[in-house]
């Protein structure tokens, strides 16, 4: 029997509860890495074994490109917001992870011990709690006195702040994703017009027409297969960290209010996919 089952077991006869909080798990997200890896060098790859001796670095390209699509994105938004990119940025490369079902496990045990012995037994778990500071942080305010409708007045509103800030972060990378492609074609539009201004040397108009193309190219990749990607794992990352974040509030408003751990239960197991669904109580 594993220790969940164990635990949950224990639960529903009513013997003794051991709260036992896993921290989460800070890991690099390797599958970014990989497909971020993997996509440059498909591409570097048919560069390489291509059948042409076409050059495809140019530095004043590549500064069309990134230079002017961070100018054009600090338009739309303010330095503070730009700032704040960076930081969450990192967090699509390496996160804490919390496995739902686990953390849904948790928190059975915590509503069950309490429901035993009384909410002032928080207070004895303390140190155990700090292992996860989210877990320690809602069960604070049920210790401090707080009622259901206060924790969930806090909590909820510390969600709200957590997803718009995620929002607006991944709608930069949007933006900035959309931008990438347009600074593209207008250096290419910049290389065709001084291509044509120099017709009278047919000789320099291959070369001229292939170094113009350049910057669609660099915006192509720097929009569709660096920013883009990157904005859809930050909205991906912000709804299951947001998820874990309800599931906390939802258990300390229960608790809070006293109420049968199998209403928890419940509650927990609308809020997770179905694979992480939990049976606390046979």
């Amino acid at each position: 029997m594993t220790t969940d089952n164990a635990q949950s077991a224990a639960s529903g006869n009513n013997t003794d509860i051991t709260v036992r909080i896993r921290p989460p798990a800070v890991k690099p997200d390797l599958f970014t890495v990989i497909g971020l890896v993997s996509a440059i060098g498909l591409i570097a790859g048919a560069i390489a074994y291509g059948q042409s001796n076409a050059s495809f670095l140019d530095i004043p390209s590549i500064m069309i490109v990134i230079l002017g699509t961070i100018a054009a994105t600090c338009i739309s938004y303010t330095g503070e917001e730009i700032g704040h990119v960076w930081g969450i940025l990192g967090s699509t490369m390496i996160r804490r992870i919390r496995r739902p079902s686990t953390v849904a496990r948790q928190l059975m045990d915590i509503a069950a011990l309490c429901r035993k012995k009384g909410t002032l037994i928080l207070s004895s778990l303390d140190g155990e709690l700090r292992r996860d500071m989210l877990i320690h942080r809602a069960m604070q305010l049920v210790v401090d006195g707080y009622t259901g409708d206060d924790v969930e007045r806090v909590l909820g509103q510390e969600v709200d702040s957590l997803v718009e800030r995620h929002r607006r972060s991944a709608s930069i990378l949007r933006r900035a994703s959309e931008i990438a492609p347009a600074m593209g074609l207008i250096g290419t539009l910049v290389g065709l017009v001084q291509m044509l201004a120099a017709l009278d040397d047919p000789a320099s108009i291959g070369p001229a027409m292939a170094l113009a193309l350049l910057t669609t190219f660099y915006g192509a990749i720097l929009g569709l297969v660096l920013l883009a990607p990157l904005a859809g794992k930050l909205e991906r990352n912000s709804n299951d960290e947001a998820m874990i974040r309800i599931m906390i509030m939802n258990a300390a408003i229960s608790i809070a209010r006293q109420e049968n751990p199998r209403r928890l239960e419940m509650i927990l197991n609308s809020d997770l996919p179905p694979d992480e669904r939990i049976k606390y109580f046979d």
